[in-house]
């Protein structure tokens, strides 16, 4: 009677450590602290906060591409460096103020894991920060800097979305990812007869 809730609760363990391992990166990176003592602090801040304020177990989507997910880390260090470079261009400006904007942003394929995944991206990139997210509707709303006409709003929503479809071909579930390969997919053939079209 003893050996089943503690078969259930080293699953439940073993289920999250992956969070545990994202919650320790992600806290590092945001207090740039990347010391051995910092690890062992943040590890049991991070035993402790999931074990006490206790939410439903995350099941992960059991697939992980590792070259998308490599992709998906060069790309997000060089779009922070880009983001650092242009908002210090922007503040040492002072004859052209950069705009900014609250920006509504229906993600496609999201659900609770992928969602997060996308705010704590955009949020991580230096411009852009994530003030409020609708869970039902899969709505983020970010406060962009740097965009002053409806074409740079479009252009920040549509970089958004580049990141949820990057993150889905890294590590979403099979079904997000066909989802994403079939509108892709959709698009091209699209394009391919606009482009016949257009031709004759």
């Amino acid at each position: 009677m003893i050996a089943e809730p503690k078969h259930a609760l080293l699953r439940d363990i073993w289920l999250q450590v992956p969070f545990l391992i994202w919650l320790v990166v992600l806290w590092m990176l945001l207090w740039a602290q990347f010391t051995a003592l910092s690890f062992v602090t943040w590890v049991i801040v991070a035993l402790f906060v999931t074990r006490v304020f206790r939410l439903p177990t995350i099941e992960l989507s059991g697939r992980v591409n590792l070259w998308w997910a490599a992709v998906f880390v060069a790309q997000f260090l060089a779009a922070v460096v880009h983001g650092a470079v242009t908002v210090a261009m922007q503040v040492l400006d002072p004859r052209h103020p950069p705009g900014a904007a609250i920006i509504a942003i229906p993600l496609r394929y999201a659900d609770d894991l992928v969602m997060t995944h996308v705010a704590v991206t955009s949020s991580l990139i230096p411009g852009s920060l994530v003030v409020e997210s609708d869970r039902d509707r899969r709505i983020l709303y970010l406060h962009i800097i740097g965009v002053r006409t409806q074409a740079e709003v479009d252009a920040q929503r549509r970089g958004v979305l580049r990141w949820e479809q990057r993150i889905v071909r890294a590590v979403g579930t099979p079904a997000q990812y066909r989802a994403l390969k079939a509108d892709q997919k959709a698009l091209a053939t699209e394009a391919s007869a606009t482009a016949t079209e257009g031709s004759a």
